[in-house]
């Protein structure tokens, strides 16, 4: 019998110092090149989408990885291919930490919508809002600053 499992996360992280870094018109690219890591480490991607000043990714995790280990990766990765490819002018990096939530099958579809409509949903609620929000929705108690 093989190996049969379901680890999906909702990972989210911002520009260092939540500077508003990603440029709208070459973001596609960073979206891109992000796809191709999970890619290569055998993770589904079934969403990316952010704003200036942070990203969202719902992945399913490949078992031979940890988490922590993919978002480094992720994060070290496309950091120096943004500051090499010219497309991020205004990039300084990432912010150290990041939030990640695990999700159920039955939750995909509407984080998928949610993930998608993110220039609409943040007319709204800023990132600081929001991170507030899921860490407060997945039980989680915000401590001092987010980085």
């Amino acid at each position: 019998m093989g190996t049969y499992k379901q680890i999906i996360y909702h990972i989210v992280f911002g520009t260092k110092h939540r500077k508003q870094t990603i440029d709208e018109k070459n973001e596609t690219e960073l979206y891109k090149y992000i796809w191709g890591i999970l890619n290569n480490k055998k993770c589904k991607l079934y969403r990316i989408n952010g704003m200036p000043d942070h990203i969202h990714i719902l992945c399913d995790l490949h078992p031979n990885l940890n988490l922590s280990s993919l978002v480094k990766d992720i994060k070290v990765a496309s950091n120096l291919w943004m500051k090499e490819s010219g497309l991020f002018d205004e990039f300084e990096g990432w912010q150290e930490g990041y939030g990640a939530f695990t999700i159920s099958v039955r939750e995909k579809e509407t984080l998928i919508n949610y993930i998608k409509n993110q220039k609409e949903h943040h007319k709204k609620e800023t990132f600081m809002e929001e991170f507030k929000r899921l860490l407060n929705e997945n039980g989680i108690k915000f401590e001092g600053e987010i980085i």
